[in-house]
C-alpha cells in the first residue's frame, strides 16, 4: 500500500474520507469487481440457498421488511 497516499487521505476531514471511499469503491465496482467471499461466507449463501430451497414459501415481502425496519427505528 501507498503509506503516503494514505497520510494525505488522512489529513481530509471525515465527510471527504467517505467520499474518497466511495468514489474508490465506485470505481471498483465499475470494473465488475468484488472482493472474494470467504469461506464462512460461502457457506452461509449455501445454507440460505438450502433452507430457501426446502422452504420456498416462507418468505417476507419487501414491503413487511420496509415497515418493519421503519418501525425498529421510528418512523
Amino acid at each position: 500500500m501507498n503509506t503516503q497516499l494514505l497520510q494525505q487521505a488522512s489529513t481530509l476531514d471525515i465527510d471527504e474520507q467517505i467520499e474518497l471511499v466511495e468514489a474508490i469503491w465506485d470505481n471498483i465496482t465499475s470494473h465488475n469487481a468484488a472482493p472474494a467471499l470467504t469461506s464462512t461466507q460461502k457457506a452461509e449463501l449455501d445454507r440460505r440457498l438450502a433452507d430457501h430451497l426446502e422452504n420456498p414459501n416462507d418468505v417476507v415481502s419487501w414491503s413487511e421488511v420496509k415497515t418493519a425496519a421503519l418501525a425498529r427505528i421510528g418512523q
